[in-house]
């Protein structure tokens, strides 16, 4: 199925997911020093909601995970100010102009670090949202067990300048745009969506603003641009699970 948007052509049929699936095995990947996802079928007495142990005709399985540590996720500024704000309000639109780029970490003492200075030449033309792909890539990024890795992270300089260049949504293959441990500074949070207090947020605060962050590009998509249908869960919360798809123009 193909359709057009803004006269450029795209293949419906043929979407590229850059989301990493949430399971209940060892295989699911994690940060922020919790367990895994539990999925496990609701009992009620000798009943158990699930169809291959005899007792019922339905599987009905609760489900108990963090959208932050447990896989791909996408958040607004509600995950780092003192008010309430949801995600399902803040993401209103779902198609965006998308630019994947690829960027190798520089060394800075013991971090890793995405600096301004990497992504500047990578991001020439305007876009409405940023994939960053890091190197290694290795495949491993869909089930790292990431709690006390100090995995790299984006400069509050680079923060800034996505920021400045208008981007509205930024997706990255790492469990968050900051340093593991930072003292609760959260730096390039603050800076993407241009919050200057979390507890009373700045009317110039870009609140429909997104970060996605556990995705999972694969070596074989092609640096370039591409249509991206960012889709969450409906969660009256900071973050929701999400499924960022791609697809060529």
């Amino acid at each position: 199925m193909l359709a057009k948007i803004n006269n450029f052509e795209i293949d419906l049929s043929k979407p590229i997911d850059i989301s990493i699936p949430l399971t209940n095995t060892d295989e699911n990947p994690i940060a922020w020093y919790i367990e895994k996802p539990s999925i496990e079928p609701v009992v009620f007495g000798d009943w158990i909601g699930k169809v291959s142990e005899g007792k019922s005709s339905t599987n009905f399985n609760n489900i108990f995970f963090n959208p932050h540590g447990h896989g791909t996720h996408t958040e607004c500024l509600g995950h780092i100010t003192n008010d309430f704000y949801s995600i399902n309000q803040s993401l209103k639109q779902f198609f965006f102009f998308a630019k994947l780029i690829t960027v190798e970490p520089e060394k800075i003492e013991e971090d890793f670090v995405i600096t301004k200075e990497q992504i500047t030449g990578l991001i020439t033309e305007k876009t409405e949202a940023l994939i960053i792909r890091t190197l290694p890539n290795q495949l491993d990024k869909k089930t790292r067990k990431y709690s006390n890795t100090n995995p790299p992270y984006l400069s509050e300089e680079a923060a800034i300048f996505i920021r400045e260049s208008e981007i509205q949504h930024l997706l990255i293959d790492l469990p968050s745009v900051d340093k593991e441990h930072d003292e609760g500074k959260l730096l390039a949070h603050k800076a993407f969506w241009n919050v200057k207090n979390t507890h009373n947020v700045n009317p110039d605060a870009r609140f429909n603003a997104t970060i996605t962050e556990m995705i999972y590009v694969s070596d074989k998509i092609e640096d370039g641009d591409y249509i991206l249908n960012l889709q969450i869960a409906s969660f009256e919360n900071d973050a929701s699970p999400s499924k960022p798809i791609l697809y060529k123009i």
